[in-house]
């Protein structure tokens, strides 16, 4: 594969990690079934540095120096995964995504002036970005797989135009209903109680219809993008199901429930021991401090659980998502799995946040180092037949110009 000089940028700094095997797996031979583990052999110190060099940077230029330091982000995590012995490239050229940033800071600029100097036309903008957004998620998956490379071959994304429309645009029905169906606020003008009641009809009628019918979009989503993963000849097929989906979301729900019902039972309970204590203890000194003290554990316990509710719920979403979304992500000869368990997610997640808030935000590269290593390696992939036949037969990209200009002039990553 030819290299130059953008491909350099990723390859010779200090990213690929010393005396790391490089050597094709021996486990795959021809007409075998293997197993090829993940590995994430990144380190907090490691990325401490890079972390702390881009965040000044970006601080330094305004947010300019963002796509380099999402070039540098991404090369460190990529180049430190392996796959069975060999890892992950990164090819991107920054200077190609800081193109698409300007691009994407300018159409966001354009949308933000238009919606709060000229709110008669808001309908107007969201019609534009309804029209291009679509297209810019395309464009960005296109230029992620690209400049990912395996084993010297890079992956690549097959998905079409049309079905990114398809899978894109129903996420901005409910505010396009909301644009044109509801009444523009005049001044001066008396309140209309049935209006009211019917913009609250209207918003409460969406609201339901967009949750009720939440998991079948999601899984439109990533049906378009899991099934347009490409490697060497093998295109993905994403094979989960829509009831599979909502009954993650309906499992989803009840782990909500039982941790809200969990608050409000040691909120109850604590309300309870309070208002148990005499009157006469806010007269007297040593039970008025005792009555302080059940009010100050009362606000810790809310606090703490506030905390937690994220913690938890967001843990169980994290691990039950990428179980369905990659099990459910194959070939006909390429099957990827991934086991990742709430419990482990959970307990790395209260210890970063916990170290986060100690260290005043210092520990967060230390945290997503934690947190990469503990996903990536819940994944493994198995392969069917010779990958080292794979590789020797791969066909240049056979995506078009069009998509070459779209996916590498602009440079897009949305980081979805």
């Amino acid at each position: 594969m030819a290299s130059n000089g953008h491909d350099d940028f990723a390859q010779t700094e200090i990213f690929r990690p010393e005396g790391a095997p490089v050597a094709a797996d021996p486990a795959l031979q021809a007409g075998e079934v293997a197993t090829l583990n993940v590995r994430f052999t990144g380190t907090g110190s490691e990325y401490f540095r890079i972390w702390i060099v881009n965040l000044l940077l970006i601080l330094v230029t305004l947010t300019l120096y963002l796509p380099f330091a999402r070039a540098r982000r991404m090369a460190y995590f990529q180049n430190n995964t392996f796959v069975g012995q060999d890892p992950l490239g990164f090819h991107a050229d920054p200077w190609k995504m800081f193109r698409g940033y300007l691009v994407v800071a300018a159409f966001g600029l354009a949308y933000w002036a238009v919606t709060n100097f000229l709110p008669a036309f808001g309908w107007l903008a969201l019609l534009v970005f309804m029209a291009l957004w679509p297209m810019l998620w395309r464009a960005s998956l296109q230029f992620r797989l690209r400049n990912t490379s395996w084993r010297g071959v890079r992956l690549a994304f097959l998905g079409d135009i049309k079905g990114a429309y398809s899978a894109m645009l129903p996420y901005f029905l409910p505010a396009l209903l909301f644009v044109v169906l509801l009444p523009q606020e005049q001044a001066n003008m008396p309140v209309d109680k049935s209006q009211i009641q019917r913009v609250l009809t209207l918003v409460g009628v969406v609201v339901v219809g967009f949750v009720l019918l939440m998991p079948w979009l999601w899984k439109r989503l990533k049906a378009y993008q899991h099934g347009g993963y490409a490697y060497t000849q093998e295109r993905a097929d994403f094979t989960a199901t829509t009831a599979q989906f909502y009954k993650l979301y309906l499992k989803i729900f009840g782990v909500g429930l039982l941790v809200v019902t969990g608050i409000v039972t040691l909120i109850a309970a604590g309300a309870v021991l309070f208002a148990g204590m005499p009157l006469s203890a806010f007269s007297q000194g040593v039970s008025a401090h005792r009555s302080a003290t059940a009010m100050f554990a009362i606000f810790m316990v809310v606090m703490a659980l506030y905390i937690l509710v994220p913690l938890i719920v967001g843990s169980y979403v994290g691990s039950r998502m990428q179980n369905l979304l990659w099990s459910n992500t194959q070939s006909q000869r390429l099957r990827l799995h991934s086991a990742l368990r709430m419990g482990p997610l959970l307990r790395v997640s209260l210890v970063n946040w916990l170290l986060i808030a100690i260290t005043l935000g210092l520990y967060w590269p230390f945290a997503k180092v934690r947190t990469a290593r503990l996903k990536l390696e819940a994944m493994s992939v198995e392969v069917d037949g010779d990958v080292d036949e794979w590789v020797a037969r791969a066909s240049p990209d056979t995506q078009g110009a069009l998509g070459d200009a779209a996916g590498d002039f602009f440079g897009i990553d949305l980081g979805l």
